[in-house]
């Protein structure tokens, strides 16, 4: 197990990496920043990358300017294809045996409409076709990348793996989320202690995580973790 850091090298074998997204926008759906630095950095690094989501309505719809929850309805799948330019499948069909990995981006959307962490905690379950797909890739031997919100996911289906959502200290503006390190441990997981700028590598398990917006910073170190994060699930793809 270790903790890694940024670099620029570039890939020049493909591989073809899924992308689960759970919605357009941080409040109800996937993170855009993370969810366009994964496409890039796997793009930098020659990657195919291949857009999936749930064919499902939101947990809610919440208004962005104002942060408060609307009266209307969205799909998943719909809103995921705003990010992914309209190249997008629905997560149902995505064979796990076409793919050398794949990488779930942050976003409240990973809480809310992937998973039931927003309103049960550690006592959250997972949408029944992202526990499929995720246990595939793991019982293949695939590596998996999870950013921000998302690595409580792999805490939730992966019996005692290693993940990070950067701080566990609560109480700090930097850190407004480091409560869910103590949840993470309480589902059986270990959370490890890293900066934003950084990912841990759970080697025995091939899960790859990165805090991201779990942390209050500047977007370019948003997006530089965010590279660690894919550049790692790259080199276990080999």
């Amino acid at each position: 197990m270790y903790v890694a850091r940024f670099s620029s090298s570039v890939r020049t074998m493909s591989t073809k990496v899924a992308v689960i997204l759970s919605g357009c926008g941080v409040y109800d759906g996937a993170e855009v920043h993370e969810s366009s630095a994964v496409l890039t950095h796997l793009s930098r690094h020659n990657a195919q990358a291949a857009c999936f989501a749930p064919d499902k309505d939101q947990m809610h719809v919440v208004d962005h300017t104002a942060g408060s929850e609307m009266s209307e309805t969205r799909n998943v799948l719909k809103e995921s294809a705003r990010i992914a330019r309209g190249k997008i499948s629905d997560l149902a069909e995505l064979p796990a045996e076409d793919f050398d990995a794949l990488i779930l981006p942050g976003g409240f959307g990973a809480a809310k409409n992937l998973s039931t962490f927003a309103t049960q905690g550690a006592d959250m379950s997972v949408d029944p076709t992202v526990s499929d797909k995720i246990k595939a890739f793991h019982a293949a031997g695939k590596p998996i990348g999870l950013c921000c919100i998302a690595p409580v996911i792999a805490a939730k289906l992966i019996p005692g793996v290693e993940v990070t959502v950067g701080s566990d200290v609560e109480g700090t503006e930097t850190w407004p989320y480091a409560g869910t390190a103590g949840a993470i441990t309480a589902m059986g997981a270990k959370h490890v202690v890293t900066d934003v700028s950084q990912a841990h590598v759970d080697s025995s398990n091939k899960v790859v995580t990165t805090a991201a917006y779990m942390c209050e910073t500047d977007v370019h170190k948003i997006h530089d973790g965010i590279g660690v994060m894919v550049s790692e699930v790259l080199k276990l793809a080999k």
